[in-house]
């Protein structure tokens, strides 16, 4: 009984890049974390405004849709191994950047949303070769295996970079947290050069706005890819409170909760995933979409309606597996059903719907705190996630029935993933409705 409920192994035996990629991504992750705390943090120190933390959902958003969409682009005609090592290196640098005014006499705050902006552009281009990479080097059979264990990776890198950036912004400063953050994507950047290469097809053709529309025209096409984004974005825009984490802490007055707040979404995700070992048996995968998403409204609700910090935390806890939950469902949709040749197009894609929801809803709860307070802006966001969830799931009811067995374009992929020529040169098969 135990052996079902552990994480299934079998991505990391089977491949040594995703066994590389998942220790560089676990050493990313801390350290992007002890930034991505440190950075609002230094923020509401300078201006003491919900207003200006939520404003970096702002500056970050043009950035992400535009390279988002061009990184999906560049995935489908260039190496993906080059686009994540470069755009790791510039991570790193930006890293400095931020080190360097945190060490000024007076730090400034206009270079924090600077690097804000160019942390999203360069996410942008990175996540889409990354995710589309993964399907290359995990076997089809595998794939939600692989993002349960993606999944493991992010949460720990989540649970131990907030819970320590709050201390170390407390006792050594927000300098000593972009310090540790410089050292771990230099880390990553050596192992980033040990990764395979991984060219795209031989004919694959030039970034364009044509070739982004093509995967665009097949997303469209495609209710159940749809679907997937459709509801991430919704959920993350009406119910994604960060931004207003440490305006709840001081109404609660449990200052010393700040970083217990930023890392309990990763602890219910960690506890999913590792009672996780059930979900590759499971083909029904739209559930998880829908299902997910509907946990994790419902429990952000209850988090700004509870004026216990305990309480908060527990209902944030749950909030994170079920988010956990949606992504491992969007995570094996996607890569079980969308061909080789349009996979970081689509990938692209899938960061405006993953990653655009966060900023808007950064901005959203920013602007909902100043106008209503900082609770009911969090549980009427909630409110409206568990609504919207539900009215795409009743307008896009392949989603709910989507399975892995039965549904043709996984099968597609699952034939084409057995035939290595038929991964790069599968195009138009009878009865499809597009590129297939």
């Amino acid at each position: 009984m135990t052996s079902r409920l552990l994480p299934d192994l079998s991505p990391w035996r089977s491949s040594a890049d995703f066994r590389l990629l998942w220790i560089q991504g676990l050493i990313t992750y801390f350290g992007s974390f002890m930034a991505l705390i440190a950075l609002p943090l230094q923020i509401k120190h300078l201006t003491g405004s919900p207003l200006a933390v939520g404003a970096m959902g702002a500056v970050e958003l043009v950035p992400l849709v535009v390279f988002g969409l061009y990184g999906g682009a560049l995935a489908d005609s260039a190496d993906r191994r080059k686009v994540i090592l470069g755009t790791e290196a510039g991570l790193g640098v930006l890293a400095l950047v931020l080190l360097a005014n945190a060490l000024a006499p007076e730090p400034a705050l206009w270079p924090l949303y600077v690097v804000a902006a160019g942390v999203s552009a360069l996410a942008g281009l990175q996540r889409p070769a990354l995710d589309s990479l993964m399907a290359r080097i995990v076997p089809h059979d595998q794939l939600t295996a692989a993002a349960a264990l993606n999944s493991l990776r992010w949460q720990a890198g989540a649970i131990a970079g907030p819970a320590l950036a709050g201390l170390v912004v407390a006792y050594a400063g927000h300098a000593t947290a972009y310090g540790v953050t410089v050292v771990t994507f230099s880390v990553s950047v050596l192992l980033c050069l040990r990764l395979a290469a991984a060219p795209p097809a031989h004919d694959a053709q030039k970034p364009s706005l044509r070739g982004i529309a093509e995967g665009a025209r097949y997303a469209w096409s495609r209710p159940v890819l749809l679907g997937t984004y459709a509801i991430d974005l919704a959920a993350m825009f009406f119910a994604f409170p960060n931004a207003v984490f440490p305006f709840l802490a001081d109404e609660l007055d449990a200052e010393w909760s700040l970083g217990l707040m930023y890392a309990a979404g990763a602890v219910g995700s960690l506890l999913l995933g590792l009672t996780s070992g059930w979900t590759s048996r499971v083909r029904r995968h739209g559930l998880f979409v829908v299902g997910g998403a509907a946990v994790w409204g419902l429990a952000i609700a209850a988090a700004g309606w509870f004026g216990n910090v305990w309480l908060v935390l527990c209902c944030l806890a749950v909030a994170g597996a079920g988010d956990m939950l949606s992504g491992l469902g969007r995570s094996t949709i996607w890569n079980q059903t969308v061909p080789d040749g349009l996979r970081g197009r689509l990938a692209g894609i899938e960061v405006l719907s993953y990653s655009v929801g966060p900023q808007l809803g950064q901005v959203r709860a920013g602007a909902m705190a100043g106008w209503t307070g900082t609770r009911s802006a969090i549980w009427t966001g909630g409110v409206a996630c568990v609504a919207s969830v539900a009215l795409l799931a009743a307008a896009l009811p392949k989603l709910l029935t989507y399975d892995s067995g039965t549904d043709e374009d996984a099968a597609r992929r699952r034939a084409a993933s057995t035939d290595p020529a038929g991964v790069q040169d599968l195009r138009i098969m009878p009865g499809s409705r597009g590129p297939a």
